[in-house]
C-alpha cells in the first residue's frame, strides 16, 4: 500500500506546473458487454477521424502504384500506434490530465513543450486538407459526373469545399459536450462505411485478390527478401559503397508517400496524442472528476480543471484501476486496432478489384474514383451509394481532424497559461469555439494552397515527426511521473522507443527527399 499524498509525483515537475490534487479513483460499472457499449467511444471518435485520409486515400494510392507488398507498413504502423495510444491513455488514466500535459510537465517546461506543441499542431492540421475531398464528392453527386480536369469546375468546387467547412463548424456546436457530440457523428458514419464496404467486397471482389490482400498486412514479401536486403547491407559496409545503400529503400517508392502511409494507416501524430483528450471528456479514470470541454449549444455548466487529480496506489484502485484498463483495451484493440485494420483492408482490397496497377490516384478525383469505377463495372447504383460512402469517410476526418486541432491547441493553451484561464470568464469552451472560428475563417484561405492528395503528404510527414518526438516523451512520462505499481512494462517502453525511432527514420528519409528536390 503507498500513500501517494507523499510521493514525489506531487511535487511541481520541471518548476511549470502545481501538484496534483489527491482524489479517490471512480468505481467503474462492471465489467460486461452491455456496459462496454456504454463507456466505450473514444476509440469510435479516432476510428472515424483515421479511416478517411490512410485508408481511403493514400492506402488505395500507394498499392494501386506499387503493389499490396507495402501493406505490411500499415501492420507494422497500427501496431505501433496502438502502444504509442495506450501509454498516453495510460497517463490520463491517473491524472485526468491529457498526454500533452504530461509532456508538459517535464523539462524545460510547460512554456517550451505548450509551444512546440502549438506549433506543431498547427503545422500538422493547420490546413483542412480533406475538405477539398469531400467537395469532389458532393460535386460528384449532384452533378453526375466527376469534376472536369482542365479546372473548369474549380469555383463550384471551392464553394462547395467552403460550405464542408461550414457544417464541420456547425456539428461541433451541439451535443452537451464536443466529445459526446463527435462519438454520436462517429457511430452513424462508422456504421455506414463498414456495411457498404463489406457489402461491396463480399459481392465483387474475386477469392485471389483476398488472398494478395492478406499476404501483403502479413509482409510475406517483406520476409522473403529480408535476407537479400541484409546481405546487400553487409556488403555496403564492408566494401565501404554508400552508393549501394539505396537499395534497402524499394526502387520506385517516393519517400514522401510512404512517410505520409506510415503516419497515417492508423491516426498519426497529433491525433495519436489527442485520443488522451477524448478519454478524460468521456470520463474514464480520473478523468471524471477534471470536467470536459463543453459544446456551445445545449451544454451544462461544465467546468474543466487545468491540473489533474490523482489517487493513492492501494488494494481497492489497483482492483478499479484493472477494471478501467480492460474497457480501454476494449476501445483501443478491438474497436481502433481492428477498424483500422479492416478499413484499410476493405478499401485496398476493393481498389485492387476495380483500378489498373499503376494508376495515379492523385490525378483522379479524390473520394470519387472508387464510385466511378464501381459504377462503370459493376451496378449503376453504386454511384451513389459509393459517393455517400466516400463522403462519410472523408467527411469523418475533416469533422475529427478539426477537432483535434482545436481541441489540442485549446487544452495546451489551458494547462500552460494562466492568462488563457483568464480571458472571457474562465470559460474554456469560449477559448475553443474562438479557436474554432479563427481556424474555419482560415481554412477558406488554406484550401486553395494545392490538392487535397498533396496537401495530406505534408500532414502526414509532419504527423511521424511528432511521433517520433512524443514517443520519447511518453516514455519519460510514464516512468518518471506514474506510481511503480501503474508504470508500463518492459516490453511496453521498448516498444516506445522503437515507435519514436522508426517514425523519426521514415521522416528523415522523406524531408531528406523533398529537400533534395527543391534545390534540384
Amino acid at each position: 500500500m503507498t500513500d501517494q499524498s507523499n510521493s514525489n509525483s506531487h511535487r511541481p515537475l520541471g518548476g511549470q506546473l502545481p501538484s496534483w490534487e489527491v482524489a479517490e479513483l471512480p468505481e467503474p460499472l462492471p465489467y460486461s458487454v452491455r456496459n462496454a457499449f456504454k463507456i466505450i467511444g473514444p476509440g469510435a471518435i479516432m476510428l472515424a477521424a483515421s479511416i478517411g485520409g490512410g485508408e481511403w486515400l493514400i492506402g488505395p494510392a500507394t498499392v494501386i502504384k506499387h503493389g499490396p507488398g507495402v501493406l505490411v507498413i500499415a501492420t507494422v504502423a497500427i501496431v505501433l500506434q496502438l502502444i504509442f495510444n495506450l501509454e498516453g491513455i495510460r497517463y490520463t488514466l491517473y491524472t485526468g490530465e491529457p498526454a500533452i500535459s504530461g509532456i508538459m510537465r517535464l523539462r524545460p517546461g510547460c512554456r517550451f513543450w505548450g509551444g512546440t506543441y502549438v506549433a506543431l499542431t498547427a503545422m500538422q492540421l493547420g490546413v483542412p486538407a480533406l475538405a477539398p475531398a469531400c467537395a469532389t464528392v458532393i460535386f460528384s453527386a449532384v452533378s453526375g459526373r466527376m469534376p472536369g480536369e482542365a479546372g473548369e469546375d474549380h469555383q463550384m468546387l471551392m464553394l462547395v469545399t467552403y460550405g464542408v467547412l461550414v457544417l464541420t463548424l456547425g456539428i461541433l456546436m451541439f451535443g452537451g459536450t464536443i466529445e459526446r457530440m463527435l462519438e454520436w457523428a462517429s457511430w452513424g458514419m462508422i456504421a455506414y462505411i463498414f456495411a457498404f464496404l463489406i457489402a461491396v467486397n463480399v459481392a465483387f471482389v474475386p477469392g485471389k485478390i483476398w488472398w494478395q490482400t492478406l499476404q501483403g498486412f502479413a509482409g510475406i514479401e517483406f520476409w522473403k527478401a529480408v535476407p537479400e536486403k541484409l546481405l546487400a547491407l553487409w556488403g555496403a559496409f564492408t566494401h565501404l559503397d554508400r552508393g549501394q545503400l539505396p537499395i534497402l529503400w524499394p526502387e520506385g517508392i517516393e519517400p514522401l508517400l510512404m512517410a505520409t502511409f506510415f503516419a497515417t494507416a492508423g491516426s498519426g501524430g497529433i491525433g495519436n496524442l489527442t485520443i488522451s483528450n477524448w478519454i478524460r471528456d468521456k470520463g474514464f479514470g480520473m478523468g471524471s472528476v477534471v470536467g470536459a470541454i463543453p459544446s456551445a449549444v445545449g451544454a451544462k455548466e461544465i467546468r474543466l480543471s487545468h491540473i489533474g487529480k490523482v489517487f493513492a496506489v492501494t488494494a481497492d484502485s489497483l482492483r478499479r484501476w484493472k477494471i478501467w484498463w480492460r474497457y480501454v483495451v476494449l476501445d483501443q484493440v478491438w474497436l481502433w486496432a481492428l477498424g483500422c485494420f479492416g478499413g484499410m483492408f476493405l478499401n485496398v482490397n476493393l481498389a485492387q478489384a476495380i483500378i489498373p496497377q499503376g494508376t495515379d490516384l492523385s490525378k483522379v478525383g479524390a473520394g470519387a474514383f472508387q464510385a466511378q469505377y464501381m459504377a462503370e463495372h459493376f451496378w449503376r447504383g453504386l454511384w451513389l451509394l459509393g459517393l455517400l460512402n466516400g463522403f462519410w469517410i472523408l467527411f469523418s476526418t475533416q469533422l475529427g481532424n478539426t477537432d483535434v486541432l482545436v481541441r489540442t491547441l485549446t487544452d495546451t493553451l489551458w494547462t500552460a497559461s494562466s492568462r488563457v484561464r483568464a480571458w472571457r470568464d474562465g470559460s474554456i469552451a469560449k477559448v475553443y469555439y474562438s479557436l474554432l472560428f479563427v481556424f474555419t475563417a482560415w481554412g477558406l484561405v488554406a484550401v486553395h494552397l494545392g490538392s487535397a492528395m498533396t496537401l495530406f503528404k505534408y500532414l502526414g510527414t509532419m504527423a511521424g515527426v511528432v511521433m517520433a518526438l512524443a514517443g520519447v516523451q511518453l516514455y519519460l512520462v510514464n516512468t518518471r511521473l506514474l506510481p511503480r505499481e501503474l508504470q508500463p512494462s518492459w516490453w511496453r517502453k521498448a516498444a516506445l522507443l522503437i515507435c519514436s525511432a522508426a517514425y523519426g527514420v521514415m521522416s528523415l528519409i522523406a524531408i531528406t527527399d523533398v529537400v533534395r528536390k527543391w534545390f534540384a
